[in-house]
């Protein structure tokens, strides 16, 4: 080949990879930051993107701001330049349909207003805030009541190599392929009386989409194959209950951690803290409260080989678990307890030696010594919670249901940094990838960042 087609043919392989190298940056940075569950990659509310802002308005560092259609507080899960979320919408019936209602003919005890209750999954493009899908996955029949601060959507889906599993509680549990909208498989043999509505969020581990399904019925874990949706383990709950069977339902999300050396989902359920195995359901271990919990809804977070969680509503406290090993088995035990100020909704957050909780009532942040649960200080932050807290670049991020955002900086003093205010409430725990924060309100999606970049 003479020199001169060589030096030709090296320059158009030169100029395509080059041209493609925007391309490849972008899907790089997507695979790389993506936002997969419920409170982030670790599942405890730590953001790992860098340069996000402290400060924000509606006229200020928003780059897009996109209406949600219908009602739903489940966070937005991020990966691939899509961001995905679930929504609940409301068909009200009139005519002949309505005078079916007022005859019986219809559930009359279902939620007042909602007649025809239709469950959905919303795509929405990262870079510009378009929706690009808006998918009907379920139409349950006759839908219970749910607590006037939740919704029919509330637990957070999870995204995964193109496929997305979103779960509804009782109503069903559905994947779809990320790329073309379509549904995958559903599975909708799980009912359970939630009493409040669905509030536990889904875990991935290898296989298995894993659920609980603590209500006031019947209180079990289950684990679907993602790949098919049938049930792969369910394991019943093993504790001894209050009598009261109002007293019996959870609404927690496992953590999936590394104890001992194995890997080993943990549960908080009502009155008992279980551990399982994520790939056979087995029960490993489960620790006595000691004190009346129920409607568990916090997370729990781990570090210092101890797992930190709320007891949430009746009496809350944050407990400390430590786990000894006891010829080759855990062995629970109760390293701390800490009541003033626990949280019945939020979260909790570890951030190096300390953890921090707010109290959905009282809107006061307190900071406690994690590896002994001595406090450290206290902060009026103001409002009222649902969403928990989220650390980012030494900060952590407070957000109320009046739709105000306290910045505080970590640490064993406290020092508030700024106070941010959207339209709307703050129901969901916010995202954050590629330098910008996705956060939900009741109204709307944002994208968040320094704009001046």
């Amino acid at each position: 080949m003479p020199n001169d087609d060589r030096q030709s043919i090296h320059a158009r392989i030169c100029f395509c990879m080059l041209a493609a190298l925007p391309c490849l940056m972008l899907n790089a940075t997507y695979a790389r930051e993506s936002w997969p569950e419920f409170r982030g990659p670790s599942g405890q509310g730590h953001v790992t993107t860098k340069g996000l802002p402290s400060t924000w308005s509606e006229t200020e560092n928003v780059t897009w701001k996109t209406p949600i259609p219908g009602t739903g507080w489940s966070s937005p899960v991020i990966d691939r330049g899509q961001i995905w979320l679930t929504t609940s919408t409301h068909i009200i019936l009139t005519g002949a349909a309505r005078e079916a209602r007022v005859k019986g003919l219809i559930n009359p005890n279902a939620l007042s207003a909602v007649d025809d209750l239709r469950l959905r999954a919303i795509c929405v493009d990262q870079k510009t805030g378009e929706i690009l899908h808006d998918i009907e996955l379920l139409t349950p029949e006759n839908p219970p009541p749910i607590h006037t601060l939740n919704s029919h959507a509330s637990p957070t889906p999870i995204i995964e190599n193109g496929r997305l599993y979103t779960h509804f509680g009782t109503h069903g549990t559905v994947c779809i392929n990320t790329k073309s909208g379509k549904i995958i498989w559903k599975n909708t043999s799980l009912p359970v009386t939630h009493n409040n509505g669905p509030g536990s969020s889904i875990v991935l581990w290898k296989h298995n989409v894993i659920f609980h399904a603590d209500g006031s019925d019947i209180q079990y874990i289950v684990a679907l194959d993602k790949r098919t949706g049938d049930i792969a383990w369910k394991t019943d709950r093993t504790g001894k209950l209050n009598p009261n069977p109002d007293l019996q339902k959870a609404y927690g999300t496992p953590l999936i951690t590394r104890i001992h050396g194995r890997d080993q989902l943990v549960s908080p359920a009502a009155d008992w803290l279980y551990g399982y195995d994520p790939v056979t359901g087995e029960e490993l271990w489960k620790l006595s409260y000691e004190t009346l919990g129920y409607s568990i809804v916090p997370r729990p977070v781990a570090g210092h080989g101890m797992v930190y969680f709320s007891t949430s509503f009746n009496a809350a406290e944050i407990l400390a678990v430590r786990f000894q090993d006891a010829d080759g088995d855990c062995d629970p035990v109760l390293a701390w307890r800490h009541k003033r100020g626990a949280p019945s909704q939020p979260s909790p957050i570890l951030v190096g030696n300390e953890l921090y909780i707010v109290n959905d009532r009282s809107g006061v942040a307190t900071c406690l010594d994690a590896l002994t649960g001595k406090e450290l200080w206290k902060e009026r932050v103001g409002g009222s919670y649902s969403a928990s807290p989220t650390h980012a670049d030494g900060r952590l991020f407070f957000s109320n249901r009046e739709g105000e955002t306290t910045v505080l900086e970590a640490g064993r003093t406290p020092k508030q940094l700024a106070r941010n205010k959207l339209d709307g409430k703050h129901m969901a725990s916010f995202a954050a990838v590629d330098g910008a924060f996705f956060i939900r309100t009741d109204k709307a999606l944002y994208r968040i960042e320094e704009t001046t970049r």
